[in-house]
């Protein structure tokens, strides 16, 4: 009887445990996938290339990495922050401008930051407001084709790509919403900084709708439907906050504000 050695043992079984294979970064590419011979320095510059690959989903991870870190670096030191949503089609003749320079002008007085969309209309009066009375005004753009870009009035301001990363922005560096007449964009943020709350995936953050004429409509129809129709309880209403005072909407979020730093 014969035994073969380990080393003929070993020959037998070299090519199955180990096929050929190359690696690509962290990726092990084997078999049919390891005859490419060029590397990635090779081809990143040897020469120009197509552009496609600027369009493809891997480069978009690091575009999307890339706003969360340049935001993330612009907003770190900035202080306690109101964020005011409004529409950008508000003229500056229209009366809730000036609405929005009044807001802007408070939360300044009372040491808020304030943050808005960046464009025209009622986003423009906000930071105008602030920006004049001395206060920080923060302006977070977004990539439109319809929208110039950041008002004149905006004295730090970062530009987005994305709406997700934008929005990350307007809920971690603000303690409060305040929202002006506006339409879907205003709806948008207002709806998700609400289904945030009741969901306790942030701490108590009040929402206050500036306009009972604009938005009691609204809050009419969810109280007398989805409240009414067991879609959302009375603690939800709550979250809202309806007013036509420039000082109550921002006394609302002095005291919201006091609470989060007692508790914390």
């Amino acid at each position: 009887m014969t035994i073969d050695g380990p080393q003929d043992l070993g020959s037998d079984l070299s090519d199955e445990v180990h096929p050929p294979e190359r690696q690509r970064g962290p990726v092990t590419l084997r078999r049919g996938r390891s005859e490419e011979a060029t590397t990635t320095d090779q081809r990143l510059l040897d020469s120009r290339g197509p552009s496609d690959w600027v369009h493809t989903d891997p480069w978009r991870v690091l575009r999307i990495q890339a706003e969360f870190v340049e935001g993330f670096g612009a907003l770190a030191e900035v202080p306690r922050a109101v964020t005011v949503f409004g529409s950008a089609r508000t003229k500056r003749e229209d009366p809730e401008y000036q609405l929005g320079r009044d807001i802007g002008a408070a939360l300044a007085a009372s040491g808020f930051a304030t943050i808005t969309g960046g464009g025209p209309g009622a986003m423009e009066a906000v930071n105008r407001g602030a920006s004049e009375a001395g206060g920080l005004s923060i302006g977070l753009g977004i990539e439109l084709p319809f929208e110039q870009g950041l008002n004149p009035w905006v004295d730090l301001g970062v530009n987005f790509r994305y709406f997700f990363a934008r929005k990350t922005m307007f809920i971690k560096y603000s303690q409060a919403f305040i929202c002006l007449p506006g339409g879907f964009g205003t709806l948008d943020e207002l709806f998700e900084a609400l289904t945030l709350v009741q969901t306790k995936k942030v701490t108590k953050f009040p929402v206050v709708l500036f306009g009972t004429s604009y938005w009691g409509g609204l809050y009419d129809w969810l109280r007398a439907s989805v409240f009414e129709g067991g879609k959302i309880g009375e603690k939800d209403l709550s979250l809202l906050h309806l007013t036509d005072d420039v000082d109550d909407a921002v006394s609302v979020v002095e005291k919201a504000y006091q609470a989060w730093s007692d508790a914390h």
